[in-house]
């Protein structure tokens, strides 16, 4: 199991108190195991969601100035959904860190995608805590920087999967395929990570509560990847456009 140390490493940010990281990494299951006087994270899950809401809302409003409020709120619901934040989640490897109850961890709790995501953002609340707003808001605009890249545009929410396929037409007629990855958790409570795949290669990965969640999120992150090659390719290079 990775240290805490190698946690701030990936982090790259240092805490000044060790204690907020660790709540931070307890799962409210652990009260449910313990009793009613163990702390858990959730406090700090309902903190570090509304400064991610506050920092990509900034940020998105000076980052795109012609977009209008609906365009706007699409772009933050699609940079801080749950499927987004277990992704920076899981590059953060928060769940080798999390203590969970032994039930919890017997049913895969560890893994699961809502589960890494409360973590995220319980892991933002005890930075802002820690620190302060300048630093905890580059620490988040870096953290989704290396996971999904500076936006150059923002992809639509309504068809994620439509419009996936339409921009990859441009280059093969061949339509983009979905695969199941993993699902995990009750029946009422199930969890799908989803990969969707284009000429051999795979474009994207996401995570949802139903296999056609899971596979939208999937073309979001396609489409952004997609999106990306095409702006850093040489004028009239439109194959660059398709799968690397």
């Amino acid at each position: 199991m990775s240290t805490i140390a190698e946690l701030e490493a990936a982090l790259g940010y240092h805490f000044r108190d060790v204690a907020l990281l660790r709540l931070a990494l307890t799962h409210p299951s652990l009260a449910h195991e313990q009793g009613s006087g163990q702390a858990h994270n959730q406090r700090l899950e309902f903190l570090g969601d509304a400064v991610l809401q506050l920092v990509v809302t900034a940020h998105l409003y000076q980052r795109f100035p012609d977009l209008g409020e609906g365009p706007l709120t699409q772009a933050r619901a699609q940079m801080v959904n749950r499927s987004t934040l277990a992704t920076h989640g899981r590059r953060l490897e928060l769940g080798a860190h999390l203590e969970i109850s032994r039930g919890e961890e017997s049913s895969g709790g560890r893994s699961r995608a809502s589960t890494v995501a409360d973590a995220f953002e319980a892991v933002i609340g005890a930075v802002f805590l820690d620190s302060d707003y300048p630093t905890v808001r580059e620490l988040i605009l870096r953290v989704c920087r290396d996971s999904m890249g500076e936006p150059e545009s923002v992809p639509s929410l309504s068809n994620p999967k439509g419009e996936l396929q339409e921009l990859l037409q441009a280059t093969s007629p061949d339509p983009p395929r979905y695969e199941v990855k993993s699902s995990s958790g009750p029946d009422h409570d199930r969890h799908f990570e989803c990969s969707v795949h284009h000429g051999g290669v795979e474009l994207g990965r996401g995570n949802g509560r139903s296999k056609k969640a899971a596979e939208s999120a999937a073309a979001v992150s396609a489409l952004r990847g997609v999106r990306a090659r095409a702006n850093a390719a040489p004028p009239g290079d439109a194959a660059a456009a398709g799968p690397g």
